[in-house]
């Protein structure tokens, strides 16, 4: 089976191979036996060239290629009319004798140009055979493990559904039909259309059940609420009044149509949007993706990027596959020639129970089902089709065990939580359409007897109130799965933020300030105690940064005796609307049992670890604490000055220039003043800076004396006693710590992109605001090591995040980073390019730091110069590393060393 990187080198070659073919006779059949040897599929074996279709009584046509129920694909000689090809190959296709042979695709090629045409949806795309490469996912379906539910998933076809349904909630509440009823409503009629196109109810039973409404739309709410009662009545129960065609309708149970509602007025607008939602083919949604997007059709705002709410199923298999989903499989090749274990190992499927305690709309309950079916379905085709029996109905419903009753969801809002129960209910169906087509017999699950147990709304799905053991009985759970809210502590409301310090109690200092997303954390270790379950969730990567690694997994670590049993090391979350900051995250597995085989993944590899510590690196286990002073050899850092003035001794450029038209002599006390935005993009502010200043001047100068009483009003209204007491000395800043001589000067935040923090050698004119971080007496030695990779490497993993900026602490980094013991000669070496970087800076005066030491601009000069200083500095530590991780899995021994010697 290939992967995505191996077919696209195939494409690459396959597209040069076939530059400048022209001949449809001649070329056509290789032409299409390479093109899918490049998915991993013998045409041989799958297609049939030259398939013979009968159109009228004495005319016959030819396909090119025909995949049975995948693709036709029609081949033209270069320069003949793709539109005739298209209109000639969707003939053919018409043509074809068995329904279950029809394509879901149309493929047209003249060797220059492909056009692809989805039949199901009527979607087209188009591109050149030279760019085949970019558009292999397109052509997920000449993959051979493609199966039809492949198909559904398709952000544009789903996005395209979401819309449908944002018009019909749109016409129901203009006509004030809204609240909870409006919510129950839209989420029976998804049901309703996607029956239709999915053999729930009969072909197109729906939709002509709305045809036969009145025109004007004053019948359709009584047929709607007939319809419902009757979805949710057993046909022996029905009245025998009833018309056939609403009493035809298959039973459904379950409890969708359960609660009787207010009916909804309709009129002919609002009857002709429920019709164009009935033309829309629903069967291609995927449920994944579609209950995000269906739940952002109730706000306006957010429907205007609906594909940027919903979890991508990449992220969410990278939780489920090291969680368990990898376990299973490797137990399956193991037991699968065996009859007696593979029974066993079925029955384990069906044993196994999932839990999301923050579930949404069910992303994770959905596609972790989904992947449950289909290796079952493995399982079903080991056990059935090696043993050759015939399957009937009957034994076909004996046979599949694993379903919709083994997952569980908590969900704080109504709505999403609807929609999780209904698209487990959709994804059922889906596979169970798929065990169907492999095993050829019709088969459905109805009525609806089993059912996600999605406990949703403010009491019965807070999360963070309720005993999860109260949802499902912890001694029956099996895994916890999620992702949380990505709240930091800035961005809970009151509510939330007494629902973390509840959760954790009084015995847990400083929850203040986790983010809210290590309230689940710690829900699901206290649950977890005396289980075997396993846990993995998403979140922010600060949880494992700066204070929070401490706060939290010192009590999730030490207190419950976790183990981390996998992480995935930060990356960027999926996330497509526009104008939002990029969200990094981690994902973090752990357990109270200790797994043979722990893995820290970075990037797409994935590192066998002794360990995984709180940090996600592959050493002891420990703490980064605070610290006052530099952990070993550092010069001592300090924040820069801080006015506390109400901003009368900060000045504008114009402000600065009326002073010194005021009295020229003012000059020499305005100071550029400026911290890490200042330095980083170089850009101006002034200061009054009045420390040692002639008082003869001073007090010459109506503009400044002015400035010194506004600070000293302002101090003296301070309801702080310490800053009512800086009123003594008004002219003066209320912290100073400026240094006398050059300095280094480090950004307190700095954009993530960057490799390198933009650290600056200043001289002492510049007054550092308290933005930015001081290192006085500091040498080029100093400004060396701070400036390298290591020290870059230790920043990423114990600092914190603003947004998703670097946040340089000096308690946590500065003074908890371990300095090296270099020789005389590396030390001087250190030197040397530390001096090399400041010299190379200079040649380029008219550019900011910003540009400098922007990714995508930074001159290889520069770049160049810093890694020579990176490798200089590794030497010094005696160590030439191969990667970030192992780089400050190091680091954090030598950190423990130190800290061990000095607590001894």
């Amino acid at each position: 089976m290939l992967g995505w990187d191996d077919i696209k080198i195939n494409a690459l070659a396959f597209s040069k191979r076939w530059k400048g073919a022209s001949r449809e006779e001649a070329d056509a059949q290789l032409f299409v036996h390479e093109l899918l040897a490049c998915f991993g599929v013998d045409s041989k074996r799958i297609g049939t060239f030259e398939f013979k279709v009968t159109q009228g009584e004495r005319r016959n046509g030819y396909i090119d290629m025909l995949w049975k129920g995948r693709i036709l694909i029609e081949m033209k000689s270069r320069g003949k009319s793709l539109e005739k090809a298209f209109d000639q190959a969707r003939s053919y296709a018409f043509s074809i004798a068995n329904d279950e042979d029809l394509p879901e695709y149309i493929m047209v090629c003249d060797f220059e140009n492909i056009r692809l045409y989805r039949q199901t949806t009527n979607q087209q795309w188009n591109f050149k055979v030279k760019d085949l490469s970019k558009h292999i996912k397109k052509l997920s379906i000449l993959t051979e493990q493609a199966t039809k539910l492949d198909f559904f998933v398709d952000k544009e076809l789903n996005v395209k559904a979401a819309y449908k349904m944002s018009a019909l909630h749109d016409i129901l509440k203009e006509n004030k039909y809204t609240g909870h009823e409006l919510e129950v409503y839209l989420v029976r009629l998804l049901f309703c259309l996607f029956a239709d196109d999915t053999g729930i109810f009969h072909k197109n039973q729906f939709h002509q059940y709305i045809l036969e409404s009145a025109i004007d739309g004053s019948d359709l709410s009584g047929r709607l609420a007939t319809l419902f009662d009757v979805l949710n009545t057993p046909k022996e129960n029905r009245s025998n009044l009833l018309p056939e065609d609403v009493r035809s309708f298959e039973y459904i149970n379950g409890g969708l149509f359960k609660e009787t509602l207010r009916p909804a007025s309709f009129n002919s607008k609002a009857r002709k949007i429920l019709l164009d939602c009935c033309g829309f083919y629903w069967g291609g949604i995927s449920p994944s993706i579609f209950g995000s997007m269906f739940q952002g059709v109730m706000n306006k705002k957010e429907r205007r990027e609906l594909g940027a709410h919903y979890t991508s199923e990449s992220n969410i298999l990278r939780v489920i596959k090291p969680l368990f989903l990898d376990d299973l499989y490797a137990e399956f090749e193991r037991v699968k020639s065996n009859e007696r274990q593979l029974d066993y190992f079925h029955k384990k499927l069906s044993r196994l129970k999932f839990l999301d305690p923050a579930c949404g709309c069910g992303n994770f309950l959905i596609v972790t089902y989904r992947e449950l079916r289909l290796l079952e379905l493995e399982v079903l085709k080991m056990k059935i089709d090696k043993s050759g029996q015939l399957v009937m109905i009957n034994i076909l419903e004996e046979y599949i065990q694993v379903n919709v009753n083994q997952f569980y969801g908590i969900e704080y809002e109504e709505f999403p939580g609807q929609i999780a129960q209904v698209g487990m209910w959709l994804m059922d169906h889906q596979m169970n359409n798929l065990v169907a087509d492999h095993f050829g017999i019709p088969f459905n699950r109805l009525p609806l007897k089993d059912i996600a147990s999605i406990h949703y709304g403010p009491e019965e799905g807070n999360a963070l109130r309720i005993n999860w053991e109260d949802v499902v009985a912890k001694e029956e759970l099996s895994f916890i799965l999620g992702n949380p809210p990505f709240l930091g502590k800035k961005e809970q409301n009151k509510i939330q933020k007494e629902e973390l310090l509840n959760t954790f109690g009084k015995n847990t200092k400083n929850v203040s300030k986790l983010d809210y997303v290590s309230a689940w954390y710690y829900k699901a270790a206290q649950y977890m105690q005396g289980t075997p379950i396993r846990t993995a969730f998403v979140s922010t990567n600060s949880i494992v940064q700066g204070e929070q690694a401490l706060i939290l997994w010192g009590v999730i670590l030490e207190q419950f005796k976790m183990k981390i049993d996998f992480a995935r090391r930060s990356f960027v979350w999926t996330n497509e609307a526009k104008g939002k900051a990029a969200v990094h995250c981690v994902i973090i597995g752990f357990s109270t049992g200790a797994l043979k085989q722990k893995v820290i993944y970075d990037g797409d590899e994935g590192i066998i670890a002794k360990n995984i510590n709180p940090y996600l690196v592959d050493a002891p286990t420990v703490f980064i604490k605070s610290r006052k002073q530099p952990l070993n050899a550092g010069p001592k850092v300090n924040y820069g000055s801080i006015p506390i003035d109400a901003g009368f001794l900060v000045l504008s450029n114009d402000e600065r220039d009326a002073c010194i038209k005021e009295n020229p002599d003012t000059t020499n006390f305005i100071r550029p003043f400026g911290g890490g935005e200042e330095i980083i993009n170089n850009t101006t502010r002034w200061c009054l800076w009045l420390k040692d200043a002639d008082l003869r001047i001073v007090k010459k100068s109506k503009f400044i004396m002015e400035r010194i009483k506004k600070t000293k009003e302002f101090r003296l209204s301070s309801s702080r006693i310490a800053t009512n007491k800086l009123a003594d000395s008004p002219m003066l800043f209320g912290e100073i710590r400026q240094p006398d001589n050059m300095y280094i000067a480090i950004p307190k935040v700095s954009s993530e992109k960057r490799r390198y923090i933009p650290i600056a050698f200043v001289e002492s004119d510049l007054i550092a605001n308290g933005s930015t971080l001081i290192v006085k007496d500091a040498t080029m030695y100093n400004f060396g090591i701070l400036s390298s990779n290591v020290h870059m490497a230790w920043m990423r993993t114990t600092g914190g995040r603003m947004k998703s900026d670097y946040q340089y602490s000096a308690s946590i980094v500065y003074n908890t980073f371990p300095w090296p013991n270099p020789t005389k000669e590396q030390k001087e070496a250190i030197e040397i390019t530390a001096k090399k970087v400041l010299e190379v800076r200079s040649l380029y005066p008219n550019n900011t730091l910003a540009e400098l030491y922007d990714p995508l601009t930074m001159p290889i000069d520069l770049l160049k110069v810093h890694r020579v200083l990176d490798k200089q500095v590794c030497k010094a530590y005696g160590v030439i590393w191969k990667s970030e991780a192992t780089c400050v899995a190091d680091l954090m021994k030598l950190y423990q060393e130190i800290t061990e010697n000095k607590d001894s």
